[in-house]
């Protein structure tokens, strides 16, 4: 299984990007898909999850800024990142379970400046 993530960049703080990743391979099955965030000398946390029935997860810092959503039938996983902060600069990794097992994009560099 291999995800490619792509949209990520360079933002002035208050505007958006929009982040996709795909999934594909021996994909058939998955159960959740979403993207996490990490900077240096910090762990990788959850931004937001959706599951294939479209439940989702946001942590706190990013509800009512950032929206998942995903493409079940392209095996794609979306976030909509909007009123970015500098404090959301971060790589962003793209993550897919399946079968109990995650798998990992390469991450995309975001950095939004003040």
């Amino acid at each position: 299984v291999q995800l490619q993530a792509s949209g990520g960049g360079l933002v002035q703080a208050g505007g958006s990007l929009r982040l996709s990743c795909a999934a594909s391979g021996k994909v058939f099955s998955i159960n959740a898909m979403g993207w996490y965030r990490q900077t240096p000398g910090k762990q990788r946390e959850l931004v937001a999850d959706i599951n294939n029935g479209g439940s989702t997860i946001y942590a706190g810092s990013a509800k009512g800024r950032f929206t998942i959503s995903r493409d079940n039938a392209k095996n794609t996983v979306f976030l909509q990142m909007n009123s970015l902060k500098p404090e959301d600069t971060a790589i962003y990794y793209c993550n897919a379970l399946i079968y109990g097992i995650h798998y990992w994009g390469k991450g995309t560099l975001v950095t939004v400046s003040s």
